[in-house]
């Protein structure tokens, strides 16, 4: 089909903000999509390394072969997705409608520790969730969004780790907010560092060193995401000896 050219001046300038809005979202949609995706083939990945590795049991030589090959695959799936991301970041990450309804903040962070408790074992890390005393309310959020933003910090704390580490994850009512907080022992964020690093594609140089692969987009996200929630997020940190980060989101949007 081909597009008619419009006379009117108004015209097309509205095709063109309508045009972007589709893109903007489209462009949302595979970043959020694919993050999920990685991060459930890591988990995967993990669990089956376990095995490979012998620490749930002796394999037969064809039980193994065949874990081989689906490890191999897996492995091939997780680089695929990667590059979906690394494409799909020079693409601006945009306003798209949000949902928002209630949820359990308690349950979800258990959920997202659940789906990297391979990756973390593996690397002898242990993820501690700390719970209040008191009943923590549920939160108005758009859950498939806050979603992204704890994977994006807890798979960052993993990755940032020391080996055989630990994480802290910790969650509080602050009057009319929820408080989250995740504590790593890990590389630490430098002084020069702290200024950018919730800027697109900034990746600090101890983070490189650490894990060549990454594409610096997902505290920008998270950034964003928290934002358009009417929240905050914030980091204490220091090189070599770790960081917290800070996620406040108010309990009613």
């Amino acid at each position: 089909m081909l597009f008619r050219r419009k006379t009117k001046t108004g015209d097309s300038v509205e095709e063109v903000e309508k045009l972007k809005k589709l893109l903007n979202a489209k462009s949302e949609m595979v970043s959020i999509g694919a993050h999920q995706v990685r991060t459930s083939l890591s988990a995967i990945k993990w669990i089956i390394k376990m095995f490979l590795d012998g620490d749930l049991g002796k394999l037969t030589a064809e039980q193994e072969n065949l874990l081989r090959k689906a490890y191999d695959g897996n492995d091939k799936a997780i680089n695929l997705v990667s590059e979906i991301l690394l494409v799909n970041k020079s693409e601006e990450v945009v306003e798209k409608k949000y949902t928002f309804s209630k949820s359990n903040i308690i349950e979800m962070i258990e959920g997202v520790i659940f789906d990297f408790s391979g990756e973390s074992l593996w690397r002898g890390i242990e993820i501690i969730l700390l719970k209040p005393k008191d009943k923590v309310p549920e939160i108005e959020i758009d859950k498939e969004k806050i979603l992204v933003v704890l994977q994006n910090l807890i798979e960052n704390a993993i990755k940032y780790s020391k080996y055989h580490g630990k994480i802290f994850v910790s969650v509080k009512t602050e009057k009319e907010n929820i408080e989250i907080s995740i504590k790593d022992a890990g590389i630490g964020i430098s002084e020069d560092s702290k200024t950018k690093i919730f800027e697109k594609f900034y990746r600090t140089e101890n983070a490189q060193k650490k894990e060549a692969m990454g594409s610096g987009i997902g505290l920008y996200t998270t950034k964003d995401i928290v934002e358009k929630h009417g929240g905050k997020i914030w980091f204490e940190s220091k090189e070599n000896e770790g960081t917290t980060f800070f996620v406040s989101l108010p309990i009613s949007k």
